[in-house]
């Protein structure tokens, strides 16, 4: 089977840029945001960026979610500068929301604008996990018994001995 062939089996396809993988902004997004960033990409055809629709119910239909959820994901895409809303939608007219990914260049009549990738704009505030703690000096197990209103003296905590 010859290479046009097998390229016309294999359709279109998404391409993301590792540096989008690696950034803090992809990182950080909720698994319902990847899912919705790519149902919209699907909707790119080379030429349609900033014209790109995908309402929150069409979008809540093909991925099996709420439209509260959807919209979430959107804000979220937006905050982390993955998507942003070109056009506002109108709801009494059905017309959805008009989206461009930053990610890919907008073809206008005066010519082609680059991507703006205002994706790598957002920082994440980096927490530190496990290790990297570093120790409270707070122990774990008591030293000593609590005290009692009761009266009894306080006696240090000491292992059983096995036989």
């Amino acid at each position: 089977m010859g290479k046009s062939k097998r390229k016309q089996h294999e359709g279109q396809y998404a391409p993301l840029p590792y540096a989008l993988l690696k950034s803090d902004a992809w990182r950080s997004l909720s698994g319902v945001a990847v899912k919705v960033f790519l149902e919209l990409h699907t909707r790119f055809n080379g030429s349609n960026n900033g014209k790109l629709t995908l309402s929150y119910a069409e979008a809540a239909e093909a991925l099996g979610m709420g439209k509260a959820t959807v919209q979430r994901a959107y804000a979220e895409l937006v905050e982390k500068g993955l998507v942003a809303l070109e056009r506002e939608g109108n709801w009494y007219h059905r017309q959805a929301h008009e989206w461009r990914l930053t990610i890919k260049p907008v073809q206008t009549a005066k010519g082609t604008t680059p991507p703006t990738h205002d994706w790598r704009n957002f920082r994440t505030s980096k927490t530190k996990r496990g290790s990297e703690t570093v120790p409270s000096g707070a122990s774990v197990v008591p030293f000593q018994n609590p005290s009692r209103c009761s009266g009894s003296k306080s006696e240090p905590v000491r292992a059983k001995s096995r036989p």
